[in-house]
């Protein structure tokens, strides 16, 4: 019995009021954004960029998948080419998030002078010290590797006239406020100073009330990503989990699967016991270094593996647009970890699968 249908979006279709190549940018930023096959923005893309373009601070809230990214990279990678000196911080909650968002920035900015610069934990911290002696215009990053950088004196907060925060309320929800207030109580009071989340909890709006000046909300209520999901349950009645997982999996509509489990060592265990039924498979946890986290992911956007297990150490920060089913192995902790979970499939104009496994 199907749980809940994806809803048909046509109805509320979102109509753009400008397209990239009406926007005041840097010409080399069009022709990467064009190179990529955009040419409408998406409706946070539509309503954040002129308003960062402008120089606002800015709240925007919208579901995971929607183009939150570009609606912040594309004007500051403008505000970069317009002043050279300009230096620009953006915070993400998780590694994988950091890297993505460097990489989407690194492709609209490729042939411009930008350097960027990735401080995550898990990886060499003197080879990133190495790198910021570069002075590079951005440095994407966590938390508590970038606290720990300017406790180094390796990374000066004070040059920094340009903040961006990324998923606020997964940052938050993983204990992450008191390294984020250290953090801008260094920045400059004169700053710009951006915000973004899918949600805006009473902690996050106490945050935002703290770190932004006169912001403007840019909020797409119609965004939720469990619109575009079909979600379903599977009762295993007493059968063997891995038995119920493997008919699931070899079906031919299953082309790409995120499965999710509750502990590193069990997905870990999953992941080999698949392998040795043939399926291409790989976990991705806690445990495993960011170099082993990040050829996990990557092979999986190479559709070198079909399926990736996971702990919700990844409900944020996988982008990869063609997962067609998000497969709950094990329930997860809460309701907001169910839709950080299941936003993995269905983005923007797609829709997926989340199956649930309950006895």
């Amino acid at each position: 019995m199907l749980v809940k249908k994806a809803e048909p979006q046509a109805a509320q279709e979102y109509v753009a009021k400008n397209q990239f190549a009406d926007f005041d940018i840097d010409g080399v930023i069009k022709k990467n954004i064009a190179q990529k096959g955009y040419s409408t923005p998406t409706p946070i893309q539509d309503q954040a960029i002129p308003e960062v373009l402008n120089g606002r601070d800015v709240i925007g809230l919208a579901s995971t998948g929607t183009g939150k990214t570009a609606a912040f990279m594309i004007p500051l990678l403008d505000k970069v080419s317009k002043n050279p000196q300009e230096k620009v911080l953006i915070i993400a909650p998780t590694r994988e998030l950091a890297v993505q968002i460097m990489e989407e920035g690194r492709s609209f900015a490729r042939g411009m002078r930008a350097y960027f610069t990735l401080v995550i934990g898990g990886v060499n911290i003197r080879r990133q010290i190495s790198e910021l002696r570069r002075r590079p215009s951005f440095v994407v990053g966590t938390p508590g590797r970038i606290k720990d950088l300017a406790e180094r004196r390796a990374l000066y907060l004070a040059d920094y006239q340009t903040i961006g925060l990324d998923e606020v309320d997964r940052m938050l929800d993983m204990g992450f406020i008191h390294d984020i207030r250290s953090i801008v109580a260094q920045l400059p009071q004169n700053r710009h100073s951006l915000f973004f989340s899918a949600t805006m909890t009473d902690q996050a709006r106490n945050v935002a009330s703290e770190f932004l000046k006169s912001p403007i909300t840019v909020e797409i209520a119609s965004s939720r990503a469990s619109d575009r999901v079909n979600q379903d349950i599977v009762r295993v009645r007493g059968r063997n989990r891995i038995d119920v997982l493997h008919d699931i999996l070899i079906r031919p509509e299953v082309q790409k699967a995120l499965v999710f489990g509750r502990t590193k060592f069990g997905m870990e265990k999953l992941a080999k016991k698949l392998v040795d039924r043939g399926f291409q498979a790989t976990a991705i946890h806690g445990n495993k270094s960011q170099a082993q986290r990040q050829r996990a992911l990557n092979a999986f956007k190479r559709n070198e593996v079909k399926v990736l297990l996971a702990t919700d150490v990844a409900s944020r920060g996988i982008d990869v647009k063609d997962i067609t089913h998000v497969i709950n192995y094990e329930l997860p902790e809460t309701y907001d970890d169910y839709i950080h979970r299941i936003g993995r499939t269905g983005r923007v104009d797609q829709v997926g699968t989340a199956l649930t496994f309950i006895d």
